[in-house]
């Protein structure tokens, strides 16, 4: 996945987006350029959320059903790989590999991206992946051997991606103030009804016309569809003052950005295991492939659905308390309904349903993200977070695949390893969460956390802050308020 102020350079709604960004050591004030003027102020001010707006969620939507919903059908790829034997040179961890490699290939461009969004515009750029995706797909249709696959599914699909995500990912936030999240939620709810989609009809056009004009057909539609979106959708890139600058290392010089880090990492390390395991678990434990690509698709219709409603409970409840306690629950139902029900077909189905909490991170890291650096720096923060991603995305599966076993309890070892590293990244959004907190508490904000107040209040705070920090992160952890 993600408040701002009247500011350009800020987040509308929030205590201190500029929290964040302030050198509370006297470091980071020259990373940071205020956007001033009279027009820019002006057109902030008069900015109306909405309008528009909706037709930019709407096409976002629909990329992110062709480009990371497409993508989750790996999983009914994946199951069909380990079984066929159509490829040949294969082995499991190299099949696992190239679902690894499509994520990890994408946020591996994502600072090219977002230096070709500051050359070229988004249009353009996003254009470019559409091409990238549709050819990748293509050269997959051809693909007898798994360097084919590598190249084309792995690589190529990654490339088209990263294009498309990282062009289009940060457009929603420009568009809305106070729905902010709720929008953002719809927008990133596509890859779930794309995922849905694709899990039950990649499976049928395997079964029914084979895989190469399996692959065929998703790139028309993907290329169309993708191709279409480039029409409709616009970005408020001067209006919101972004710098899409690759690399803002001053980033690192900030505890709660590592903890934003944390978070993602360990969060999607968790997710890209289940998300492409799922399909292949359930015919491990006797089910069949259809009711295994059933299982995935109710999966991705979870998110289709919770991630508007994450979004929601978002704008009202807190962005933080709201990923916060997500991630817990998608760390304790991996312990007991996957490892305790999970053999039961009812059992995984119902795990499935819980499906939005698994993927919490991408409804969340845009207006979580926004929280810790504030709106303009939201571009850079994220290069550099896709960045960090890379590893996870990478060797997840390889990893999942290297825990599983033999035999209906072959997935233990992953369940449990899916667990840990979903309350790893809770620890790590929780303490996000307590330096939050306690900027409300430097500002005197802690009753009206929309209220705004001046970077030289937060700065002269934080230092006088600086030796009770730990402790307050420590209490602040089971202090619940709207954050």
């Amino acid at each position: 996945m993600i408040p701002s102020s009247t500011v350009p350079g800020r987040l509308p709604g929030t205590s201190a987006p500029e929290t964040g960004l302030v050198d509370v050591e006297g470091t980071m004030r020259s990373g940071k350029e205020e956007i001033t003027g009279e027009s820019d102020s002006s057109e902030v001010k008069d900015f109306k959320e909405g309008g528009y707006g909706w037709m930019v969620v709407f096409s976002v939507a629909l990329v992110n059903a062709h480009t990371w919903g497409l993508n989750s059908s790996y999983a009914v790829f994946l199951a069909y790989y380990l079984r066929s034997g159509d490829i040949a040179g294969s082995s499991p961890l190299a099949f696992a590999f190239v679902g690894g490699l499509s994520i990890s290939i994408s946020l591996l461009v994502s600072p090219l991206v977002t230096w070709c969004i500051g050359r070229f515009g988004t249009i353009p750029t996003f254009r470019i992946g559409v091409v990238f995706e549709a050819i990748s797909f293509v050269g997959a249709s051809f693909s007898t051997h798994i360097y084919h696959l590598i190249l084309s599914q792995g690589v190529c699909f990654g490339i088209g991606l990263g294009f498309c995500f990282t062009a289009t990912v940060g457009v929603v936030p420009q568009w809305f103030v106070k729905r902010r999240s709720f929008a953002n939620a719809v927008a990133t709810s596509g890859s779930g009804f794309g995922g849905l989609t694709y899990s039950l009809a990649t499976n049928a056009m395997i079964t029914n016309l084979g895989l190469p004009w399996a692959f065929r057909i998703l790139a028309i539609v993907a290329f169309v569809v993708n191709g279409g979106c480039s029409l409709i959708l616009r970005d408020r890139n001067k209006a919101v003052g972004a710098k899409h600058v690759p690399f803002h290392l001053d980033l690192f010089k900030l505890p709660e950005y590592w903890l934003f880090l944390g978070w993602g990492f360990f969060s999607l390390m968790s997710y890209v295991i289940v998300v492409f395991s799922i399909t292949d678990y359930a015919q491990q434990v006797g089910f069949s492939a259809s009711q295994g690509s059933l299982a995935a698709a109710i999966f991705n219709l979870s998110q289709g659905i919770g991630r508007p409603l994450i979004g929601l409970a978002s704008d009202h409840v807190g962005r933080l308390n709201v990923a916060g306690l997500g991630t817990l629950t998608a760390g304790v139902v991996a312990f007991f309904l996957w490892v305790f029900a999970g053999k039961s077909y009812p059992g995984l189905i119902i795990y499935a349903l819980f499906g939005a909490f698994a993927g919490i991170i991408w409804p969340c890291v845009a207006p979580v993200g926004a929280e810790v650096v504030g709106l303009s720096l939201l571009p850079a923060a994220l290069s550099i977070y896709w960045l960090v991603l890379v590893l996870p995305a990478t060797f997840a599966e390889v990893i999942g695949l290297m825990l599983r076993t033999s035999g209906v309890d072959g997935y233990l070892n992953v369940q449990i390893f899916t667990g840990v590293m979903y309350i790893a990244s809770f620890v790590s959004i929780w303490l996000l969460r307590s330096w939050k907190l306690q900027q409300m508490e430097i500002l005197g904000t802690m009753d009206d956390p929309l209220a705004v107040e001046a970077p030289n209040a937060v700065q002269s705070g934080a230092k006088a802050s600086k030796n009770g920090r730990p402790r307050s992160y420590i209490m602040n952890m089971f202090v619940f308020r709207h954050v």
